[in-house]
């Protein structure tokens, strides 16, 4: 399994929609300006976790992205294989670059490595990372609900007018006033 910018990137991005999954989906916009991550690059990831069913797309005002599954069956192995090339998941660079050698020495010192850990890495569930940052005092913003459909015009106050209502009114008030 390989560690790289990407899954730091993804795991960050899960962790964030793991704390807000009661405030509905949260838009890649929010999470790209929280942590100053390009949008597209978020868009690509996005794309890849939702492909393997760990996120949810709900499009339209008030859409975003929510998790695919409870927080506590998603693992950070989850979150790296979904997003690292489907030919890296599960080999390192060091057990690649060994295949196209006649032998390495330290093979078996690199494969145990790997196995640790993918097993540590699955381990650790995305609901606990999430009670972490509540911890430290992570509060998730309230997202404003968007307005669904065609907004209502305001009510309309009744017309009153203190102008008379007919010529006989008119005069009387011509009169009145002399």
């Amino acid at each position: 399994m390989r560690l790289s910018t990407k899954g730091r990137f993804a795991v960050t991005a899960m962790i964030e929609l793991a704390l807000r999954e009661n405030a509905g989906p949260v838009p890649l916009s929010s999470i790209a300006l929280r942590h100053q991550i390009s949008l597209s690059y978020l868009e690509q990831m996005f794309s890849k976790l939702r492909r393997h069913g760990l996120v949810e797309s709900t499009r339209g005002p008030g859409g975003g992205y929510a998790l695919g599954h409870r927080a506590d069956g998603i693992t950070v192995a989850d979150i790296i294989g979904a997003i690292e090339d489907e030919a890296d998941v599960g080999t390192s660079s060091t057990t690649r670059l060994s295949e196209s050698m006649t032998q390495d020495m330290a093979q078996e010192l690199w494969e145990a490595l790997n196995t640790k850990m993918v097993d540590y890495l699955q381990s650790i569930t995305l609901r606990s990372l999430a009670a972490e940052q509540r911890a430290k005092g992570f509060k998730a913003e309230e997202r404003k609900p968007a307005r669904q459909g065609v907004g209502r015009r305001p009510a309309a106050e009744p017309f009153r007018t203190t102008a008379p209502n007919s010529v006989f009114a008119l005069g009387q008030s011509l009169l009145a006033k002399g």
